[in-house]
């Protein structure tokens, strides 16, 4: 994979290069309520305007349908990128229409353009591979060269991810290097012992993961909505709470695999329930109440874990040379119930080993609540695909950037 030194090395000055990066960014209304992407590829972005080329920064935002749609207008990343840049960036109001060509001609050398939401063009994620390649191919005639920077969509087979770089000369970008260069961490060069933490509402989403786990991690610790249907597999009580019944059995079957292979499969011992699920606009006082995980009383809804769970699983931490960290504890967006997220966020800033913190949600934790992420050895920009490369699984995105 061509790095983007071997690439400055060549020589981009004058040359139009376009960096496929990822601003996707949580929104309210206009405003972006997290900008840790944004900041991400700002390092890539600022050595290519140094370096003199004239940058096209292209990126998806939401899930629009294939049609330009206001609410998912990457004009508020645009903005944002300036200021953190210190530069004007000209912003064009759509993909590969009139306003891109005119808006990436104009530019001169180290400046910089954001193109529209790539997914305003059903090309981008098109499974046909010919309509795919079509809009792969308006986008490569904007440009001499691509720079893939957007972690978080290596995962996906779209055109600007997968397509557009066979159509130019490629590299990869910073925060592509260093993301893969931590995954290795997880993967080929793992320090023991070595501790995972999973969270997030579905157990379904983590299962391919926890079923890869099973062969490498030393501990598994489980929160979140998905620690019902373990609790309900092991026949508890659960109330109101989240449950995926449909994968019960194949939860049953991934703790006696953990069993039988001597991992350490941890789950909670308390839980904060509640009525039922807060308002996380108003955020209002609900009427939590702690609980033991195997006792929780009908009609109430398991929202958190409990302070004994989080201790618990500071304990199971402290010691791990390594610990990846995928998905909230509870609902963290909800002061009533961010508690056990804030636990495991302040077990990894205490632990000595290298902590990885995998994107997504646990990444938006994180910032919202109110941890220095220099305290965690990295923070990753793509919570799905960080879980798929842990899986095992060839990212399209990846394979694309290879020579």
């Amino acid at each position: 994979m061509k790095t983007i030194d071997e690439l400055l090395a060549e020589g981009v000055a004058g040359k139009r290069v376009f960096v496929r990066a990822d601003l996707n960014v949580p929104l309210d209304g206009t405003t972006i309520t997290d900008d840790g992407r944004i900041r991400a590829v700002r390092p890539t972005i600022a050595r290519l305007a140094e370096a003199g080329a004239r940058v096209i920064v292209a990126s998806h935002l939401g899930r629009p349908k294939g049609a330009p749609d206001p609410a998912f207008s990457l004009a508020p990343a645009a903005a944002r990128l300036g200021e953190l840049l210190g530069a004007d960036v000209a912003f064009a109001t759509d993909t590969v229409g009139e306003s891109a060509t005119a808006t990436v001609a104009a530019l001169t050398d180290g400046q910089v353009a954001v193109i529209e939401n790539l997914r305003f063009n059903a090309g981008e994620t098109a499974k046909d591979d010919a309509e795919r390649g079509a809009f792969a191919g308006q986008l490569a005639a904007l440009a001499d060269v691509y720079v893939g920077d957007g972690f978080g969509a290596v995962h996906r087979k779209h055109a600007s991810v997968f397509d557009l770089p066979a159509r130019l000369p490629h590299a990869a970008g910073y925060l592509i290097a260093t993301e893969v260069g931590v995954l290795k961490k997880l993967t080929d060069e793992v320090k023991r012992p070595y501790a995972v933490v999973l969270g997030g509402a579905k157990v379904s989403d983590k299962l391919a993961v926890i079923d890869h786990l099973l062969e490498r991690a030393d501990r598994i610790l489980v929160g979140g909505g998905m620690v019902f249907t373990f609790l309900k597999a092991q026949g508890h009580e659960i109330g109101s709470s989240l449950v995926q019944e449909d994968q019960i059995p194949a939860v049953r079957e991934y703790l006696e695999r953990a069993k039988e292979r001597g991992v350490e499969f941890v789950l909670p011992v308390d839980v904060v329930v509640a009525d039922g699920f807060p308002d996380l606009k108003a955020k209002a006082p609900t009427h939590p109440e702690t609980v033991a995980a195997d006792a929780i009383p009908a009609g109430r809804m398991g929202l958190d874990i409990g302070p004994e769970t989080g201790r618990l699983y500071a304990s199971k931490l402290a010691d791990a040379a390594t610990v990846f960290w995928n998905g909230p504890m509870g609902v963290f967006e909800h002061p009533d119930y961010a508690e056990g997220t804030r636990a495991v966020a302040q077990a990894l800033v205490d632990s000595p080993g290298f902590s990885v913190v995998g994107g997504g949600d646990s990444a938006a934790a994180v910032r919202i609540l109110g941890f220095d992420e220099k305290a965690f050895g990295h923070i990753s920009t793509g919570g799905g695909a960080s879980l798929e490369y842990l899986e095992g699984k060839t990212l399209p995105g990846l394979a694309a950037l290879e020579d």
